[in-house]
């Protein structure tokens, strides 16, 4: 997820179960290997007789999963019954339905691209134009969507600064994709459920790229639900026909194991295998798949029990190595672009049992945080994520201080040392020295985008993109993307 006008962001995280990541729905009247193994399940658990494994969703299989869920009581009436989908194929142990692919490793030199934000386009355009020369590709983050399933250009594509600024990127043979956010679901539902809607949107992207110029499109359509899947892949299908030699680029959510997610030997909810992206059709239809492993906070419950606390990562090599090796079972590594943050946020830190609980208050570009450090006092400290990240006690003076941080252009140099010495801060004496509740200011750097770039090589991906390219990330991060 991207940050809006107001910097906002939000998190919407799909899980996965290795052998089930994605499954299709079977219904009456589909067919193939996925169905066989279905029958094949509902055979040996004597729902079904012997000999009608076919391969084929007929009326004697519809009857053995209406009975099976009706038993098992995951439905037993509406429209869902008899519809053999990610619950019900779960509650049958079924594994191994889409096969891993045989991915061999990028050997090329990565790939580095960022998004553009539009909101401060005169900045990002001034920010990477020196740079173009150690980029692949630029994302100018310059479409919405509207209500009516049309496309919105938010950033006046055909006007300065993105004119003289696609003209640079093409001189130096870089491409130039568009970024397209949708964060609706519900509209999202609507609109790709109706034929003739879908097509009308493929038919518009296309004919935008095209006469616009752009390379190709970056479709990051967000918080879909399960049931709009199928017609999200049938829409990237759609779209993938009509660009030609033009790039289509796929931003989509983090994935992660259940073990991850819920915890060691805790049983996970019925609706944890509900996904709203088929990784297979992503794969088939997406020239590059941009993972935006970010926005990991509290999520990661393996890490959150092994990593000294207060833990509330932007992004954990850790954990970025494990959604991206498990989206490699179905995505081809060299299609796999890492997306990477820039940005940070503080947090109110209260005791919660033996741990911390954390209540955002806001995101934040790197110059806040650091400034705040600077007029507490504090030197910010690489935390166990190896990202940056420093501790204070919030009273009327450093909300004031923190007030006074928030506004760029306004920070004078401060001669007061408001907080105890700086080695207090530190992460091992924050049991004894500081006691909650505290703020939590934790933000991504260079060296922390440095980790992930190595990461991409170790893993053998496809590239690195960041988010975002605007003059307010850690400018060393130049010294990185080369």
């Amino acid at each position: 997820m991207k940050f809006t006008k107001a910097f906002t962001l939000a998190l919407f995280v799909f899980l996965c179960v290795p052998g089930l990541a994605s499954a299709r729905t079977l219904i009456v009247g589909t067919s193939g290997d996925d169905v066989t193994n279905l029958q094949n399940v509902l055979i040996s658990q004597k729902y079904l007789a012997e000999g009608n494994n076919i391969g084929y969703f007929g009326p004697a299989t519809l009857a053995a999963v209406k009975k099976f869920q009706c038993e098992k009581k995951i439905v037993c009436s509406g429209s869902s019954y008899g519809v053999a989908g990610p619950q019900t194929q779960a509650a049958l142990r079924i594994q191994n339905i889409d096969t891993p692919i045989a991915s061999p490793p990028n050997t090329k030199p990565l790939e580095f691209g960022g998004w553009m934000p539009y909101w401060s386009e005169d900045k990002s355009v001034a920010d990477v134009t020196p740079h173009l020369d150690q980029l692949t590709v630029v994302n100018p983050f310059t479409y919405t969507m509207k209500s009516d399933g049309t496309v919105n250009d938010a950033a006046g594509m055909d006007k300065e600064p993105w004119t003289s600024f696609m003209a640079a990127a093409k001189a130096k043979g870089v491409r130039v994709i568009p970024t397209i956010m949708w964060g609706d679901g519900d509209t999202q539902h609507a609109i790709l459920s109706d034929a003739k809607k879908r097509v009308a949107l493929e038919d518009e992207i296309a004919k935008l790229v095209k006469d616009n110029g752009f390379d190709g499109i970056d479709i990051d359509f967000e918080a879909r639900k399960a049931e709009t899947r199928e017609y999200f892949s049938t829409f990237l299908k759609g779209l993938y026909q009509r660009m030609g030699n033009k790039w289509v680029y796929c931003s989509i959510e983090t994935r992660m194991t259940l073990d991850h997610r819920y915890g060691i030997g805790v049983k996970p909810p019925p609706e944890s295998t509900e996904y709203a992206n088929d990784f297979v059709a992503i794969n088939k239809y997406c020239d590059r798949v941009q993972i935006m492993a970010y926005d990991q906070g509290s999520i990661d419950a393996i890490l959150n029990t092994s990593r000294a606390q207060p833990y509330v990562p932007l992004a954990d090599p850790s954990w970025v190595e494990n959604v991206v090796t498990l989206a490699a079972q179905t995505i081809d590594r060299k299609k796999i672009i890492i997306g990477v943050p820039t940005y940070g946020y503080e947090y109110k830190v209260t005791s919660s049992g033996s741990g911390y609980q954390y209540k955002l208050q806001w995101a934040f570009n790197r110059n806040y945080a650091t400034q705040l450090a600077s007029l507490l006092g504090i030197t910010p400290s690489r935390n166990s994520a190896n990202e940056l990240s420093f501790i204070y006690k919030s009273t009327a003076q450093t909300q004031a201080l923190s007030d006074q941080a928030s506004v760029p252009g306004t920070v004078a140099a401060s001669g007061n040392t408001v907080l105890p010495p700086t080695d207090v801060y530190t992460q091992l004496a924050l049991a004894t020295s500081i006691q909650p509740p505290f703020n939590i200011v934790w933000w991504s750097d260079a060296q922390a985008i440095a980790d992930k770039v190595a990461l991409a090589k170790k893993l053998g991906v496809r590239g690195i993109a960041v988010f975002k390219l605007d003059g307010s990330e850690d400018p060393n991060i130049w010294n990185v993307l080369k």
